[in-house]
């Protein structure tokens, strides 16, 4: 065994990188375990020895040199010391050879133990280091094989990403050997198997924010600043733009469209709204809640709440289905928004107590604002689905 383990090592230490020093003391720790595993009464003080010119491997009992002995299987007497070397002392330790006629077999088992676990060892860090700038990136990857829940997605350098059930998109259908753009949000060194996780998503609101960054030299160059996103993952996104140079929803459209298209084609037909970031809420609120038309927006700063007054027939789009536009425009904007038709914010008499207390009680607006919100709940809710 002994000349081919010691190429073996010598070969993976070329090819993983890894200093063979390192292979070889964990070898010897490794068997030192295996030895007192392995053997009735071991000695405490155990030294195993790797020849790295033979490959032979020997086992050696420390026996240490004390005047009476309390021990036997621990020490050596004085004096049977100084027959052995006259220059031992108190204390000092003598090495005696306790190889077993078996230990071999159990040598080549640990071996293989050992250099198995340090090659995982060292992938896990080729990989951390080549991906450890990679989070919050987005990267092109092929659909390699899936089991009945995950993706295993080929990246660069042969080294494969995860990708879990809640980060595929709803809409979406994979097979082998597709080419497909993927947001890295996590490289862990620290997870068992044979690599470091890598975990890759097509649902991150990271991956659209990237999208636009390729698409979009404005954006990449920084003329124009993605200030939010909001998402739901193979249905409908809102991303929010600025620029005090150029109109940042025509650069993110693009010429006839084109740029906005190549993003809704990676994305398997996602709709995406582009809406223009403002820093005054009334603004950005109703710009967020695009496609729909807005009368008016009562801000609550305290609460940061808001009250939109939509026209009747644009009660429905401004929810939208299942409360998915308003949902997505208070994720983007960051505020919570009631909306109202035209009627029932007449009906109801609000905006004109809004306006007389906003100032002076605006703990109190809130309360009959939420309290109001009830009253009209069922029929917004009655209109929506219809």
């Amino acid at each position: 065994m002994g000349p081919q383990l010691l190429t073996t090592i010598e070969q993976i230490a070329k090819e993983k990188g890894i200093e063979k020093d390192i292979i070889i003391d964990a070898l010897e720790q490794a068997l030192i375990s295996a030895y007192r595993r392995n053997v009735a009464n071991p000695n405490e003080h155990v030294k195993v020895e790797f020849d790295q010119v033979t490959g032979d491997i020997r086992v050696f009992a420390l026996l240490e040199v004390v005047e009476r002995l309390t021990q036997p299987e621990q020490q050596l007497s004085l004096e049977e010391a100084h027959e052995i070397d006259p220059n031992y002392e108190l204390g000092d330790f003598h090495k005696e050879e306790v190889t077993p006629s078996d230990f071999g077999r159990v040598a080549a088992m640990t071996a293989k133990q050992v250099v198995t676990q340090k090659m995982r060892e060292a992938e896990r860090e080729r990989i951390y280091n080549h991906f450890a700038d990679k989070e919050d990136e987005i990267m092109t990857g092929i659909v390699e094989r899936f089991d009945p829940r995950n993706l295993y997605i080929g990246l660069e350098n042969n080294i494969e990403a995860v990708l879990t059930p809640n980060e595929q998109m709803p809409n979406e259908s994979y097979q082998i050997h597709d080419r497909i753009k993927v947001y890295v949000t996590k490289v862990d060194s620290t997870t068992k198997g044979s690599g470091a996780a890598i975990q890759v998503s097509r649902t991150h609101p990271g991956l659209l924010r990237r999208l636009f960054e390729l698409e979009v030299p404005e954006i990449a160059n920084g003329t124009v600043d993605v200030m939010s996103v909001s998402r739901e993952a193979g249905d409908r996104s809102k991303i929010a733009v600025h620029s005090d140079i150029v109109d940042p929803v025509g650069a993110c459209v693009g010429p006839k469209g084109q740029r906005v298209q190549t993003i809704v084609d990676e994305l398997n037909g996602e709709k995406i709204d582009i809406v223009r970031w403002s820093e005054d809420p009334k603004e950005f609120v109703k710009n967020a809640l695009s496609p729909a038309q807005v009368v008016a927006v009562y801000v609550n700063e305290p609460a940061k709440s808001t009250t939109v007054v939509v026209p009747d027939y644009q009660l429905s789009l401004a929810i939208g289905k299942r409360g998915q536009n308003a949902r997505l425009a208070a994720k983007l904007t960051g505020w919570k928004i009631d909306i109202k038709s035209e009627t029932d914010a007449e009906a109801l008499d609000l905006f004109d107590t809004y306006a007389e207390k906003v100032e002076s009680e605006p703990e109190i607006v809130h309360n009959e604002m939420e309290q109001a919100d009830e009253t009209v709940l069922e029929s917004t809710t009655v209109k929506e689905e219809e």
